[in-house]
C-alpha cells in the first residue's frame, strides 16, 4: 500500500509540474515569466500539500502492522482526492482571482483532509486501540481541530475576496509544514522500549 501510494503521489507531482509550460512567445527574458507566477505559486502550494500528505502517510504507516480491505479502500479514497490536485492546481493557476477555481480547490483540500481522517480511523480500527498510532493520536491537536474551519473559511472567501481564500489555504499548509510529531515520538519511544 505504501509503495502504491508513493507511486501515485509521484505521478500527481509530475502531472502538476507538466502543467507549467515554457513561454511560447517573448524573447527569452525574465519578464516573459511574469504571466507564469500565479501558475508557479499554485504549483508550489499544491506541491507542499502533496509533500505533507506523503510525509505524514509514511509516519502513519510505519506505526501500523496490519492492513485490511477497509484500509485499502480508505487509502484509495484519499488518493482520489489527492489525484484531483493537478486539475485544481492548473485551474487556480490560470484563474487565480476567480471564485469557482478557488472554491473547488478548497473543496478538494477539505475532502482530502476528511479522507485522511477516515484512513487514520480505519488504520486504528485494523490495528487496535493499543497500537502505537492509536495511542499517539488519541488527543487531537489544535491544528487538527481548526484546519477544516480554515478550509471552509477559504471556500466562503473565494466568492467574496479571492486573495483571502489563497491566504487561508496557505496558512493551513504552513501550520502542517511540520509533520505530526506525535507519531514520530511514539515510534521513537516504542523503539527505545523495545
Amino acid at each position: 500500500m505504501e509503495a502504491f501510494s508513493d507511486g501515485v503521489l509521484a505521478i500527481i507531482i509530475t502531472i502538476m509540474v507538466l502543467e507549467i509550460k515554457v513561454p511560447e512567445t517573448g524573447e527569452g527574458r525574465f519578464s516573459d515569466l511574469l504571466p507564469f507566477v500565479p501558475k508557479f505559486l499554485s504549483y508550489l502550494l499544491s506541491f507542499v500539500y502533496v509533500g505533507l500528505y506523503w510525509n505524514n502517510h509514511h509516519h502513519m504507516l510505519q506505526s501500523c502492522k496490519k492492513v485490511n480491505g477497509k484500509v485499502l479502500w480508505a487509502n484509495l479514497h484519499l488518493l482520489f482526492w489527492l489525484s484531483l490536485f493537478p486539475f485544481t492546481t492548473a485551474w487556480v493557476g490560470e484563474h487565480h482571482d476567480s471564485s469557482a477555481p478557488l472554491a473547488i480547490y478548497g473543496l478538494v483540500l477539505l475532502m482530502a483532509a476528511f479522507a485522511w481522517i477516515i484512513l487514520l480511523q480505519t488504520l486504528i480500527d485494523a490495528n487496535g486501540r493499543n497500537n502505537i498510532l492509536a495511542k499517539a493520536v488519541e488527543n487531537k491537536t489544535l491544528k487538527e481541530k481548526i484546519s477544516p474551519f480554515i478550509y471552509l473559511a477559504g471556500i466562503v472567501c473565494s466568492f467574496f475576496i479571492p486573495w483571502l481564500a489563497i491566504i487561508f489555504y496557505t496558512i493551513t499548509a504552513i501550520i502542517w509544514i511540520v509533520p505530526d510529531q506525535r507519531i514520530e515520538r511514539a515510534l521513537n519511544n516504542s523503539e527505545a522500549e523495545g
